[in-house]
């Protein structure tokens, strides 16, 4: 259901962002998601300039092997890399060099130790990438950016309160668009979505060229699509999509608005395209399961073959399963596995969002009472989410409490009527079910 799941996609690439801010070059893009593979990313027109940074940085090592800030430069490159190619062969590259670059300066090395932060949290190994943000942090308390590796990987751990005052420490420091999004993010977690605006409009002001803008007006068109507004995330797709016209994740999100429109063909065209350019694992499932609502179920098929290719090659270049991959085999293939993913990924990974993904693999697996705690914790710290609420009432309706299942789906239909082309019509058919027995 990566369609309908936002809080990957902000949270790990704002993790991601984080780590790219300590690099001593420019960033052209303060990435908030997600990750799992599925932040938002695209390149600016023109050359790519972290192409040419990595290009820089090999030339200049071949004559200074042992430059220890080039080579942590050069670990974050290839950490961006993997992120907005949706290649995870740039990771254990990442590692190599970042190594090397800890060898050659071990002591108060805060960039190698920010970059290995990124690194773990792109591999989804957030425990790790604590223990390097708070290195990196005890070696320099005044980096705004460090800050944002540490307040991430408290969120991506469940540790809201600890990610909230990190987030506040870096905007002390440094007000400005990667923690002013941050910033956002925090809220929205706890389901202000009206400071959440505010905060991601003032990082929009705050932005340092056309990549950030995009950046910008992809999550306030996440904030609206979310919270039942495809109208206004179509809008910001294409104010994002003026400035920075090969931003792909503009696609991406057109794509989701124009689905929940109704402008079906637009859609696929645009996901098509977004898919093309860089094959991110959430764009291909949210293409399947839009060919899928609309019975074209050999092409859906096609879309989930290639999903679970992408899973496979992640796992292999280091990177832990989660959240993504159990909700995809609950939904679309092996109950028992996505039951497995699901536990293993909430020892490491205990976010409101793995919580989710093991409700709904335990429901799957007929474990209701287990899945309704699993639910209940998903939703505790506020978060507005119709795919929640959705999970929770189908778990509730199973459970035989009809009258919590009336309440959910309500509520998953009045935050965000759209959230799933499959699974929203599913929601108002068991509502109108519900309703009709009650």
């Amino acid at each position: 259901m990566l369609a309908a799941g936002t809080v990957t996609v902000l949270g790990v690439g704002l993790f991601l962002g984080g780590g790219l801010a300590l690099a001593p070059w420019n960033a052209t893009q303060s990435d908030r998601s997600a990750g799992s593979a599925g932040a938002a990313s695209g390149p600016t027109a023109g050359a790519d300039p972290l192409a040419a940074d990595i290009a820089g940085l090999q030339q200049h090592l071949r004559t200074a092997p042992r430059d220890a800030v080039a080579l942590a430069t050069l670990g974050l490159d290839y950490v961006q890399q993997a992120k907005s190619t949706a290649d995870p062969t740039y990771y254990p590259k990442a590692e190599g060099v970042l190594t090397r670059s800890l060898a050659s300066q071990k002591k108060d090395n805060f960039t190698a130790m920010g970059g290995m932060a990124a690194l773990e949290a792109g591999r989804h190994r957030f425990t790790q990438a604590l223990d390097w943000a708070e290195q990196a942090v005890a070696v320099n308390p005044y980096s705004s950016p460090l800050y944002g590796t540490l307040a991430d990987a408290y969120t991506q751990l469940g540790r809201y309160a600890e990610a909230a005052d990190a987030t506040q420490r870096m905007v002390d420091l440094k007000p400005g668009a990667p923690s002013l999004s941050r910033a956002s993010y925090v809220a929205e977690l706890r389901g202000d979505i009206t400071t959440a605006r505010t905060d991601m409009r003032r990082a929009l002001n705050d932005s340092a060229g056309p990549a950030d803008q995009a950046f910008a007006h992809y999550y306030l068109g996440e904030l609206a699509f979310n919270n039942g507004d495809p109208a206004t995330e179509l809008k910001e797709a294409e104010a994002g999509l003026r400035v920075a016209p090969s931003y792909t994740a503009l696609f991406q999100a057109k794509a989701r608005a124009e689905t929940a429109l109704g402008k079906t063909d637009a859609a696929i065209a645009d996901l098509t395209r977004a898919v093309q350019r860089v094959p991110q694992p959430e764009y291909i499932l949210q293409l399947g399961e839009l060919y899928q609502s609309l019975g074209r179920t050999k092409q859906a098929d096609e879309q989930y073959r290639i999903f679970r290719a992408e899973q496979q090659l992640f796992t292999t270049n280091g990177v832990a399963l989660d959240s993504d991959a159990a909700l995809f085999e609950a939904d679309h293939g092996n109950p028992q596995q996505a039951l497995a993913i699901a536990r293993k990924g909430l020892a490491t990974r205990p976010f409101l969002e793995t919580h989710d993904a093991l409700a709904w693999s335990l429901h799957v697996n007929g474990r209701d009472q287990e899945a309704l705690d699993e639910a209940n914790q998903a939703l505790a710290p506020g978060m507005r989410s119709a795919l929640f609420h959705y999970h929770r009432a189908m778990i509730e309706k199973s459970l035989g409490d009809n009258k919590a299942a009336r309440e959910d789906l309500t509520a998953a239909l009045t935050i965000n009527p759209h959230f799933s082309p499959l699974y929203a019509p599913t929601a108002r058919a068991a509502l109108t079910t519900l309703k009709t027995s009650a």
